[in-house]
């Protein structure tokens, strides 16, 4: 019983604090993310929401479901996809955040970006967290530019960049690459002062199929460094590739590993259904109660 009872405390019993704008907040279970892309060019739900009322309207329904975080994308990171200067950004946040802060005043937004510059006007706008796809590879002023800010950081994994990461990936072990990329690049926020950290894999960013699932099988290993740990594989081609489906029939699969990333310890996940994540996640801790 008591082995039953360090398992149940490693998966659902963690607890992180992170400063969200000035005041201490407790991950103490598993929060979902919902994704908002403004954008009109994202693998799967380009062009739905990038005007300010379809923005209202989708970030209603998912606070509705279940989501704790709204990470918001102003630029495609899909492969292949063309990079925005800082300044188009920004523009596209201000057309949306404002109203978006005025009509959910107590809920967390997240910033999907990897330029400090559109860092710093998010912060400036009220975002709460910087979600960085390169872990500050991409722009070396990043780690000043979160110091200054006080903002958690999300530090993902990426091999290469959107435009070149699905290119033959290569490895000679991944979860050991990856491992040693956090340390190094964590010490480099630490370092400037950045307090908050959180640790994102990066499925599917520089990544074949067999480097995904590995990553995913060993995702509890990634608890050494005491810090929270994101998953977003949100009907990403590591699903559709295996199951040789679209990215439009994937929610099962999705959900599936989304389960798995749980039982494995992620705090965070990042998805596009939040209903069917939030409903995986209180049948998961819900099965834990009779552990």
């Amino acid at each position: 019983m008591l082995i039953k009872n360090e398992a149940k405390d490693t998966i659902f019993c963690k607890k992180h604090l992170l400063n969200l704008g000035g005041k201490p907040y407790s991950i103490d279970s598993p929060m979902i993310m919902g994704i908002l892309n403004i954008t009109p060019d994202s693998f799967h739900d380009g062009g739905q929401y990038n005007t300010p009322e379809n923005a209202v309207n989708r970030v209603r329904e998912m606070l509705s479901e279940g989501a704790s975080i709204i990470d918001i994308g102003p630029s495609s990171t899909r492969p292949g996809a063309v990079s925005l200067s800082a300044k188009e950004e920004t523009a596209r946040i201000k057309a949306m955040l404002p109203t978006l802060k005025k009509e959910f005043p107590d809920t967390i937004f997240s910033l999907d970006t990897y330029q400090a510059e559109v860092a710093r006007a998010g912060a400036d706008m009220g975002v709460h967290i910087i979600n960085d796809i390169s872990g500050g590879t991409m722009d070396t002023d990043m780690p000043k530019a979160v110091a200054d800010i006080k903002l958690p950081y999300i530090l993902m994994h990426i091999q290469g960049t959107p435009q070149t990461m699905q290119k033959d990936p290569q490895y000679k072990n991944v979860f050991e690459e990856v491992s040693y990329f956090f340390s190094k690049q964590m010490n480099t926020f630490l370092d400037a002062g950045v307090a908050d950290i959180i640790l994102d894999p990066g499925f599917g960013f520089g990544k074949n199929l067999e480097h995904n699932y590995e990553l995913l099988a060993k995702l509890d290993l990634l608890k050494v460094f005491q810090r929270p740990i994101l998953v977003g594989v949100s009907r990403k081609s590591m699903i559709n590739k295996l199951l040789d489906i679209s990215a439009t029939d994937a929610l099962n699969g999705t959900t599936v590993v989304n389960s798995i990333a749980l039982q494995k310890g992620a705090d965070i996940l990042r998805v596009h259904d939040v209903k069917a994540a939030a409903e995986a996640l209180k049948i998961l801790t819900f099965t834990q109660n009779f552990c």
